[in-house]
């Protein structure tokens, strides 16, 4: 990725192809991490992710995590999931905010010099060719090295440039948590 210290970016974070394409890779994204990265690489003027929530449910396991982002830097746009049942009447829930993601890259694209999109769905390769013909430099992350491949060839055409998720684990990814920490060890018997 090039970036300079005077370019003003964004982050544009689809947030279910993300955590898919993380899961593939077997690591955990550390979104202080990614913030505090990408700060570090210029003028972050917005982060942005993106999410459907299903309403009406006792227990969320992503509220959590939208929570933390909300109060931590990040922007949140979320809509609620659309209920539906498969052909084997089970209920399931979709949605996406591919529309809402396009239309932000777009509305921004003004004052911005470089966008970075977390997203392998060749859907947008539309909205990077418009923001391009604005003269916004596009990075497109997702991944290749995972089984099936989470990146379409053609958003990875149309991008300026390509980074895989992979070669960022050890940056934004969460630590390994397969030692107890100190105390717990001595307190457990577990070996240290």
């Amino acid at each position: 990725m090039t970036f300079y210290p005077t370019d003003r970016l964004a982050l544009f974070i689809d947030g279910p192809n993300l955590h898919a394409s993380a899961k593939a890779l077997g690591f955990d994204i550390d979104f202080k991490r990614l913030l505090d990265e990408f700060r570090k690489r210029g003028l972050l003027t917005r982060a942005y992710y993106y999410t459907t929530l299903v309403e009406d449910q006792e227990y969320s396991p992503i509220r959590p995590l939208v929570d933390w982002l909300d109060y931590n830097g990040f922007s949140l746009v979320t809509k609620p999931a659309k209920e539906y049942v498969d052909r084997e009447g089970r209920k399931r829930f979709r949605g996406d905010m591919h529309i809402e993601l396009a239309v932000d890259m777009l509305e921004l694209a003004p004052r911005l010099d470089h966008a970075v999109l977390f997203s392998g769905d060749s859907d947008f390769a539309p909205a990077v060719a418009a923001i391009q013909r604005k003269g916004v430099r596009a990075t497109v992350v997702s991944t290749i090295k995972s089984q099936p491949p989470m990146a379409g060839d053609e958003l990875r055409r149309q991008a300026d440039s390509f980074v895989d998720l992979a070669d960022l684990s050890d940056i934004i990814g969460r630590p390994p948590r397969d030692r107890l920490p100190r105390f717990l060890q001595e307190n457990s018997g577990a070996p240290a």
